[in-house]
């Protein structure tokens, strides 16, 4: 249930079922309270106010089917989810459905949302997709994309279907495949790199990662498609799932991506956008894994953005 009063005026009980098993109680209480800061969530659950089975709890407590939760009152926003998700959002998200079952759905995300509201943010792909599916009990984000990435992005629809897919990603089981307009023209046609990857706080406080052999392991394999007079356009499939992975690793090789804003060069990126090339080019073109329920053997793909490919038709090949 969610809990959509301005106030909360009484303690309520709430029991877990499947659906919601195996999920974290913080996690759990961000999507029930509705317009309740997660500091006051975290704060209630420290003082004992939240309690699971009549006991108090940690906030990392994973919930199991039949766990009674006891929620206190609260106060929650007046403004609901519907209220800020905007109409094109939700004109977007109609159009993206690229395949859609009863355990999850694979949407070609548009760029220029993030997969989800927060750090100033009102909303994102997945409170965007509540919205327009308000009959839906379940749906939940099984991986990321960056804001300017359009292409592939999996939606569970179950608890159990979100489980098992975390554990495709984390076994590194989901083969992926990106399309990436690299700047300048690289010479090699095909490359593996293995550099490792640190998350690092830049000096503005812009999060920024850095190839450092104390980062974690990270393989991406680039493949030249296209060489342009300017540009070079790659198949980037990466190995691990590392944030801005194929980022990072397309900038070491000296070729950054066009309109990459964190990683690239300020004046290529400014005569890229003369052109018209108003975002990053990184499109996350083809998923491959394992279905989760009936162990089918799926490959969705995403075609590239209309304006990205006529972009590519006005650069001029060698």
């Amino acid at each position: 249930m969610n809990i959509d009063e301005n106030t909360l005026p009484h303690v309520i009980y709430v029991e877990i079922t499947e659906n919601n098993s195996d999920q974290r109680l913080d996690n759990f209480l961000i999507t029930h309270l509705k317009g309740v800061p997660k500091s006051h969530i975290y704060r209630i659950v420290r003082k004992g106010e939240v309690r699971v089975n009549k006991g108090r709890i940690d906030i990392k407590y994973r919930l199991v089917a039949g766990d009674i939760v006891r929620i206190p009152p609260v106060r929650v926003a007046e403004r609901t989810e519907e209220s800020f998700v905007t109409q094109s959002l939700k004109d977007a998200l109609l159009q993206a459905i690229l395949f859609e079952d009863d355990a999850f759905l694979i949407l070609n995300k548009p760029a220029g949302f993030p997969v989800h509201g927060g750090s100033g943010v009102t909303s994102g792909i997945i409170e965007g997709l509540r919205v327009i599916r308000p009959e839906a009990h379940f749906l939940e984000l099984v991986h990321r994309l960056d804001r300017d990435t359009s292409g592939c992005l999996i939606i569970a629809k179950k608890r159990s279907a979100l489980r098992k897919l975390h554990e495709l990603f984390r076994d590194d089981l989901v083969q992926k495949t990106y399309q990436a307009l690299l700047s300048g023209q690289w010479a090699r046609k095909k490359q593996l790199v293995t550099a490792p990857l640190l998350k690092n706080i830049s000096k503005g406080g812009e999060r920024m990662v850095v190839i450092s052999q104390s980062g974690k392991a990270a393989e991406t394999h680039f493949r030249r498609l296209k060489l342009f007079r300017n540009a070079t356009l790659v198949e980037a499939s990466p190995k691990t799932g590392r944030t801005h992975q194929i980022r990072v690793h397309a900038a070491s090789l000296g070729h950054p991506i066009v309109g990459d804003e964190r990683y690239g060069l300020d004046e290529v990126n400014k005569v890229f956008k003369n052109k018209g090339y108003k975002r990053m080019f990184l499109h996350a073109e083809t998923l491959k894994f394992q279905h989760p329920v009936t162990g089918v053997q799926m490959s969705i793909s995403a075609p590239l953005p209309p304006h990205l490919e006529n972009l590519l038709k006005h650069e001029e090949q060698v």
